[in-house]
């Protein structure tokens, strides 16, 4: 495992004496999606150094190091201060800070490729939210081979007015949406409705959704704001206007609990008719009605895979991506909601069901080889969350069996059974003891996922 979370100097320092068989994957962010792809590669071998910003917010260059060395319990002055889970975890060789890509991208670019230079070797990168999926693509370092399509096909996926036309196209349900005329100037595709229009049609409360959420996160905190009334409505668009961010109101989808699926898959570059595919229902969310996934389990729904597939085939998208749908109860069906072309909190979910999607896509860049055996139905726990709805609702009734918790508090379901874990797990303590270092105190990663 990586000994501490590193300054960059500090980083590049130790891969300058480190020596790599194969290719090393480049991990961000390093929290629980980045925790799960690690594992995912560690089983095949594969080195991991895990980069991200560093816990108070500092990134390239020193990292954001304090003279105590207080980032380090041994009080290494090269260590920083970083609460994601994956860094103590036995998968990652490597981890340090670099510059966050939204702050400086050229920073990150110029971090990378010191990183890069100092391994001595090529690396894969895997983004594992989306402005470190994006800032891969659009810096494109020196030396970093990409698992996945470059930027101007990422930005075509990720745009939700384009990836709503496809579904038109294609025939996909997805939520009643209008492309705003206010903040037309702003958008790529022309706009369907005023905000007075989109009101009548709608009704509220509705949604307003950005067509990139990059911009939109960064002016607003959020990726999607609830509006209760024309005011309100009225408030948010102008202020969108002014931040020159096209936005579109979309119907509040009552959505049935426990009922979201998603297709996890990996996309070669031959094609969508290779892909290596699962669909998971998040039977549980944390909160319930809109908080992240913390039970998913795998499920057998053609539709969802066949309309997932066909709209990333449409945009000639290669590389891991979840497609999200969630289950309309007024329409009885499935609507796509987002594709995020990266990996996800539940990651490690399709990688225990013997579908091992960042192998898969570390193999189609490098000379390493990966193919899958089959599935098997598997569920995927993320315990911190799912004892904590347990602890603070009681309408939740728990759903794993007495003989699943047995295997949990064992740790036999390392061995047996279909479940498998976000953190926790006794043959590699370090990510689980990690979230008991930082749930008790006055901080948190900047990041659910």
């Amino acid at each position: 495992m990586a000994a501490q979370f590193l300054s960059t100097e500090a980083l590049i320092d130790a891969l300058a004496d480190a020596s790599f068989d194969r290719p090393p994957a480049l991990v961000s962010n390093a929290h629980v999606t980045g925790l799960g792809v690690a594992r995912a590669l560690d089983a095949h071998d594969v080195p991991v150094i895990a980069l991200d910003r560093a816990g108070d917010g500092a990134g390239g260059g020193d990292g954001g190091a304090d003279a105590s060395g207080a980032g380090d319990p041994g009080g290494n002055a090269d260590a920083v201060r970083h609460d994601g889970l994956a860094p103590p975890s036995d998968a990652v060789d490597f981890a340090g800070a670099v510059t966050y890509p939204l702050d400086d991208l050229d920073g990150f670019r110029e971090d990378v490729e010191a990183v890069v230079d100092a391994a001595g070797t090529e690396a894969v990168a895997f983004g594992c939210m989306d402005e470190w999926a994006l800032a891969y693509a659009e810096a494109d370092p020196d030396g970093v081979r990409l698992p996945f399509s470059g930027v101007d096909t990422l930005d075509d996926v990720l745009n939700k007015s384009e990836l709503y036309a496809t579904c038109e196209a294609l025939g996909v349900p997805y939520p009643e949406t209008y492309r705003l005329a206010e903040t037309a100037d702003a958008a790529t595709r022309k706009a369907d409705a005023t905000v007075e229009e989109a009101a009548a049609a709608l009704g509220f409360p509705l949604v307003v959704k950005p067509e990139l959420k990059r911009d939109f996160e960064e002016a607003f905190g959020t990726n999607v704001i609830e509006v209760a009334d024309r005011d309100e409505l009225a408030d948010v668009v102008a202020a969108a206007s002014d931040e020159g961010i096209a936005v579109m109101a979309q119907k509040r989808v009552e959505v049935a609990t426990g009922r979201d699926h998603s297709l996890a898959s990996y996309v070669p570059p031959s094609g969508t008719d290779d892909a290596l595919a699962v669909v998971g229902n998040a039977a549980v969310r944390y909160p319930q009605q809109f908080g992240t996934s913390c039970l998913v389990e795998m499920a057998d729904e053609p539709a969802i895979e066949e309309r997932a597939l066909a709209v990333l085939d449409d945009a000639d998208y290669h590389g891991i991506s979840e497609a999200e749908f969630v289950y309309d109860a007024d329409r009885d069906e499935f609507l796509l909601l987002d594709v995020n072309t990266r990996p996800w909190k539940w990651i490690g979910m399709p990688v225990a069901a013997g579908a091992n999607l960042p192998m898969a896509a570390y193999a189609a860049v490098t000379d390493a080889t990966y193919e899958s055996s089959g599935t098997e139905p598997t569920r995927w726990v993320f315990l911190r969350d799912y004892l904590s709805l347990l602890a603070g609702d009681d309408a939740f009734w728990d759903q794993l069996s007495p003989a699943d918790w047995r295997r949990l508090v064992s740790g036999a379901f390392e061995r047996e059974g279909d479940l498998t874990t976000g953190a926790y797990r006794p043959s590699d303590p370090g990510p689980a003891a990690k979230l008991f270092e930082t749930e008790f105190v006055d901080r948190e990663y900047y990041c659910a996922c």
